[in-house]
C-alpha cells in the first residue's frame, strides 16, 4: 500500500476543494465485511489528475459524474482520477470493506461474557481508507453526512446527533468542516447514560457487560466532563463547536483515547471492574480533559500536515493537566505528570530516534514517518515546553494568543508558523526566538547547582541576614535552551520528626538560566538542601550539589511538597539511568522513604521504576533476588501501615507490587485460596489474575487452574489474563504454544496479542527463552509486514526480548536493523528498545565496578 507523501498532499490540496461526503454503511452483511457506499462532491480548481484512497475487500463499482470507471484500475489503496476538468465533480464508490481485529479502521469485537458484538472506528492518520473512500489528508476538510444500517437493537453513535429512523437505520447529523481522520462511528447494543449540559446532549456509553461499573462511576465521569467543559469556556472565546458530546468506552482500543469531534472514544479499561487508586481515577479524568481540549485544538483548528502533530498533543496534554487542577478536586495533577509522564519524554529525548518537538517538515515526508512521532516528545516534552512558555509569557498573554489562533483558523488548518505568529501578537516577548530554542532542538539540558559562601568582597555580599551570613548559588547549564526556574532552599526543621527527618522551606526564588555569569547571593547560612526547578516548571535534568544530595538521601520523605519530591525522585531516576547512581542506592532510598510517602502517584512511580527497570533489567541476575526481597519488604511495610483502612489506595499499590515481586508462592496461594488479602482488600478480578500470573511465572500453578479461573471470569479481561498466564508458565511447551500464537497463527486480536507477549518474556526465565531471542527479529519483521503497524508496534513494545540484557542479544538486535524489510513502525520500536537495552547493559556494567 502506498503511503501519502507531504508533497503529494500539498499538490492535491492546491488542486481540490472537497465539499461533502455522503456515506452509507451497512453493518448487517456478515462477520467479515461491511458495505460502504460513498459519494464525494469536490471541485477541481484546474484541469488535471489526482487520486482517491480506498482499501476495500472488494471494489464493486466506481463512477465519476455518472460515468462508470473500471474497478480494476485500483492500484493498492489508490484509485487514479485522470483527465479531470476544472469545476465540480461527484465521485461514487461502492465497496465491501474488511472488519479489523487490530484496532485500525472498523474494529469488530464480540464480548465473550454475553456474546454481544460491538463495532467502532479508529481512522487516525490513514485508516479512513479502511472504512470509506476519501481524499485522505488533514487539510482537505469537508462536511460528512453518514447513514448507517445496523442490526435491530443496536445503538449507533457518530460525530453528530444520531436519529433512529426505524428498521435498524440511523442518520447522523452532518458535521461542520472536519478532517477525514476525525470521522467516527460506534455501533452496538451500548449501555448509555445520558444527560444535558449547556443546552447540549451529553452521553457516556460502554458494553452492556460493563454497565454496572459505568453506572457506579457515571456521576464522577459526567461531573468531570461538565467541569472541564465549563472551564474551557472560561478560557476560550470560541464556544464548543459541535452539536453533542458523547464519550464511548470501547473494547480493544490501541490508544488511551481519540478526540473524534462529538464522539470521543476511550479504551474501556477506564470503566473499572476492579478497585483502583485515586491516582488512577485522576488519570481517567485527565484523559477526559485532554480529549476535550482537542475539540478546539485539533478539531476546530487542525494541523495542515503531520509534522505539526505535536501542536495537537502537547496542547491537549498541557491543558488536560492544568484544567483538571483548576476545575476539579484533583489539584495535584502536576505531581503525576512529573513522575509518570515526564520521564517518558526524558527517555525518548535521549534515544537515537529523538526529534524536535516541532520537527522540520522535511523530516516528516510521509504518513509512515509521521506515525513514528507519537511519543514522549510530542506529548510530555511538548507539554513541558508549553508549561515553561506559560511561566515565561504569563497565562494571560498565552491565552490571548491561543484565542487569536482559534479565531483566525476556525474550521480550517494551521501550521506552527501560524501558532507562533498568533502567540507573538499577544506579547512583546520574542516568541519566535523561544520557539527556535525550545521547539526546533533535540535533547535535554542538564542544570547543575553549585553552592558556597561568597567572598566578602562580592558585589552583593551585603545581601546578608544582618549577621553578615550569606550563601551563593551558581547554576551551570549543559545545553542550549533558556530556562525560567524556581529554586527552593530548605533547612532541617527543629523539634519535629516526620519519618527520617522533616525539612522546612526557607525560601523560594526565581532565576533565569543562563544568567549574567555572576552567582546568586542569598541571605543566611547555606541551606541543607537547594532544589533547582522546584515546582517542575521547566524541562531539564537536575543535578544537586553534594551536600544537598546527601540531604536528599536521608530526608527525601520529609520534604513538605509532593511536587518537590517528584523533582528529586526524577533526579534519582535520571542518575540511575545515566550510571551516576548505583541501582542499589535507589532501592535503599525507596526502602527508607516510601514507607513515609503520602502521595500515591509518587509511590506508584517509584515502585514502578524500581520493579520494572531496576529489579527486572538493571541489576545482574545474581542480584535480582536481593532486589526483589527489598521490594517485598518495602511493600510489607506499606501493607502494615495501612491495616487501619486509612489509605486503601496506598494499600492497593503495595499489594499489587508485593504480588509482582514475590519470589515464593505461599502468601499468594493463601490470598488466592481465601479470596482476600489479610486485612483487605478482598480479591477482585484484577488481583486474582495478577496473583495467578505471578504464580505462573514461579511455576506454582498449571493449565487446569488457569482454565478454571477463565471459566469463573469469561470476560474479555479474563481471556487476556488467561493468555498472559499461559504464556508465563515456565515450560518449553507453554513457551512454544505462546510463540506460535504470536508469530504464526495471526488470529489474535491486538489485546490478546499484547497479553500473550507480556506473559512470554519474564525476568528469571532467560535460560528457557534464550533460543527465542534471535528468532524474534526475523519473525517479528514478517509478522509486521503481514499484520500492519498496530501489531508491529505491539510486537516491538511487548514481544521484544527486553530481559535478555547481554552483549550478544544487543549485537543480534543491532544486526537486525539492517533488514530492508522492516516496516517503519517496527524499525522505530526496535531502535528504541535496543537503545534501552544498551543503557541497561551500561548500568549493569557501571554498578559492577
Amino acid at each position: 500500500m502506498s503511503v501519502l507523501t507531504r508533497d503529494e498532499a500539498q499538490t492535491r490540496a492546491q488542486f481540490l476543494d472537497v465539499e461533502r461526503y455522503t456515506i452509507a454503511l451497512d453493518l448487517t452483511t456478515g462477520e467479515e465485511t461491511f458495505d460502504s457506499v460513498t459519494a464525494i462532491r469536490f471541485t477541481a480548481r484546474a484541469a488535471g489528475d489526482t487520486f482517491v484512497e480506498v482499501k476495500p475487500a472488494t471494489l464493486r463499482s466506481i463512477s465519476l459524474d455518472g460515468h462508470p470507471l473500471d474497478p480494476a484500475l485500483l492500484d493498492g489503496n489508490r484509485y487514479p482520477l485522470t483527465g479531470l476538468t476544472a469545476g465540480p465533480h461527484e465521485l461514487h464508490i461502492d465497496a465491501a470493506m474488511h472488519y479489523s481485529r487490530t484496532g485500525e479502521g472498523m474494529h469488530r469485537f464480540t464480548d465473550p461474557t454475553d456474546g454481544e458484538t460491538y463495532l467502532y472506528t479508529q481512522l487516525f492518520m490513514e485508516d479512513v481508507q479502511r472504512v470509506f473512500a476519501a481524499f485522505d489528508q488533514p487539510d482537505l476538510k469537508s462536511v460528512f453526512a453518514i447513514d448507517v444500517t445496523a442490526p435491530e437493537g443496536w445503538t449507533v453513535l457518530g460525530n453528530g446527533v444520531a436519529e433512529h429512523t426505524g428498521q435498524g437505520h440511523w442518520t447522523i447529523a452532518p458535521t461542520p468542516l472536519i478532517s477525514t481522520y476525525l470521522v467516527a462511528i460506534a455501533a452496538g447494543p451500548w449501555h448509555s447514560v445520558t444527560t444535558e449540559h449547556a443546552g447540549l446532549p451529553f452521553g457516556i456509553h460502554c458494553r452492556r457487560s460493563l454497565a454496572p461499573y459505568l453506572d457506579a462511576d457515571a456521576d464522577e465521569i459526567l461531573d468531570i466532563t461538565r467541569a472541564c467543559y465549563d472551564r474551557y469556556h472560561e478560557k476560550f472565546d470560541e464556544p464548543y463547536p459541535f452539536d453533542s458530546y458523547d464519550q464511548a468506552f470501547v473494547p480493544e482500543f490501541n490508544a488511551g483515547a481519540m478526540e473524534n469531534p462529538g464522539l470521543v472514544t476511550f479504551r474501556d479499561e477506564f470503566v473499572y471492574r476492579s478497585a483502583v487508586t485515586d491516582t488512577e481515577r485522576q488519570t481517567r479524568a485527565m484523559v477526559i480533559a485532554h480529549e476535550m481540549a482537542h475539540m478546539w485544538f485539533g478539531d476546530l483548528v487542525t494541523l495542515t500536515w503531520w509534522d505539526d502533530i505535536w501542536l495537537n498533543e502537547s496542547f491537549a496534554e498541557y491543558m488536560g493537566y492544568q484544567t483538571l487542577t483548576e476545575a476539579t478536586h484533583f489539584t495535584d495533577t502536576w505531581v503525576d505528570f512529573g513522575v509518570a509522564r515526564k520521564g517518558w519524554g526524558y527517555d525518548a529525548d535521549q534515544r537515537p530516534s529523538t526529534h524536535p518537538v516541532a520537527p522540520d517538515p522535511d523530516a516528516v515526508p510521509d504518513t509512515a514517518s509521521a506515525l513514528l512521532n507519537f511519543d514522549g516528545i510530542s506529548y510530555a516534552k511538548g507539554a513541558s515546553a508549553l508549561r515553561q512558555l506559560v511561566a515565561w509569557l504569563g497565562e494571560k498573554d498565552f491565552l490571548a494568543g491561543i484565542n487569536a489562533h482559534f479565531a483566525r483558523h476556525r474550521f480550517a488548518n494551521a501550521t506552527l508558523a501560524d501558532f507562533i505568529d498568533n502567540l507573538a501578537s499577544a506579547t512583546d516577548r520574542d516568541v519566535h526566538a523561544w520557539a527556535e530554542q525550545w521547539l526546533r532542538t533535540t535533547g535535554i539540558d542538564t542544570l547543575t547547582a553549585e553552592t558556597g559562601t561568597p567572598e566578602p568582597a562580592a558585589p552583593n555580599a551585603s545581601n546578608g541576614n544582618g549577621n553578615g551570613q550569606s550563601w551563593s548559588l551558581t547554576v551551570t547549564r549543559d545545553g542550549s535552551r533558556p530556562h525560567r526556574i524556581t529554586v527552593g532552599a530548605y533547612d532541617h526543621a527543629l523539634g519535629t520528626q516526620t519519618g527520617p527527618g522533616h525539612l522546612a522551606l526557607r525560601d523560594r526564588f526565581e532565576i533565569d538560566v543562563p544568567g549574567d555569569g555572576t552567582p546568586t547571593i542569598r541571605p543566611g547560612r547555606r541551606p541543607a538542601l537547594v532544589v533547582l526547578n522546584d515546582g517542575d516548571l521547566t524541562y531539564a535534568k537536575v543535578r544537586l550539589d553534594t551536600a544537598s544530595w546527601d540531604t536528599v538521601l536521608t530526608g527525601l520523605s520529609g520534604i513538605p511538597d509532593a511536587l518537590t519530591r517528584a523533582v528529586l525522585w526524577n533526579t534519582a531516576r535520571d542518575m540511575v539511568r545515566d550510571g551516576e547512581l548505583d541501582p542499589a542506592t535507589y532501592l535503599a532510598t525507596a526502602r527508607t522513604h516510601l514507607p513515609h510517602e503520602s502521595d500515591l502517584a509518587l509511590v506508584q512511580g517509584v515502585l514502578g521504576f524500581a520493579a520494572g527497570q531496576i529489579a527486572a533489567r538493571y541489576v545482574a541476575p545474581e542480584n535480582r533476588p536481593g532486589a526483589l526481597a527489598t521490594l517485598t519488604d518495602l511493600c510489607r511495610d506499606l501493607i502494615r501501615r495501612t491495616e487501619d483502612g486509612s489509605n486503601p489506595g496506598l494499600r492497593l499499590i503495595a499489594v499489587r507490587h508485593f504480588i509482582d515481586a514475590a519470589t515464593q508462592p505461599d502468601t499468594l496461594r493463601t490470598w488466592l485460596d481465601e479470596d482476600t488479602v489479610h486485612g483487605g482488600p478482598e480479591l477482585d478480578p484484577e488481583l486474582r489474575w495478577r496473583i495467578l500470573t505471578r504464580l505462573a511465572v514461579l511455576g506454582a500453578t498449571d493449565e487446569t487452574t488457569i482454565a478454571a479461573a477463565l471459566e469463573a471470569d469469561p470476560s474479555a479481561t479474563g481471556r487476556e489474563g488467561a493468555a498472559r498466564c499461559r504464556a508465563a508458565l515456565p515450560t518449553p511447551e507453554a513457551k512454544a504454544a505462546a510463540w506460535d500464537a504470536l508469530f504464526t497463527d495471526d488470529t489474535l486480536s491486538n489485546y490478546l496479542f499484547t497479553a500473550t507477549a507480556q506473559g512470554f518474556w519474564q525476568p528469571g526465565q532467560e535460560e528457557l527463552t534464550g533460543d527465542y531471542v534471535p528468532r524474534f527479529y526475523p519473525e517479528a519483521t514478517a509478522l509486521a509486514a503481514r499484520r500492519g503497524p498496530a501489531i508491529a508496534e505491539a510486537a516491538g513494545r511487548h514481544a521484544f526480548p527486553a530481559y535478555a540484557v547481554d552483549a550478544e542479544s544487543l549485537a543480534t538486535g543491532t544486526r537486525a536493523l539492517e533488514d530492508p524489510d522492516l516496516i517503519p513502525a517496527l524499525r522505530r520500536k526496535l531502535v528504541d528498545q535496543l537503545d534501552d537495552l544498551r543503557r541497561a547493559l551500561a548500568v549493569r556494567t557501571s554498578a559492577d565496578r
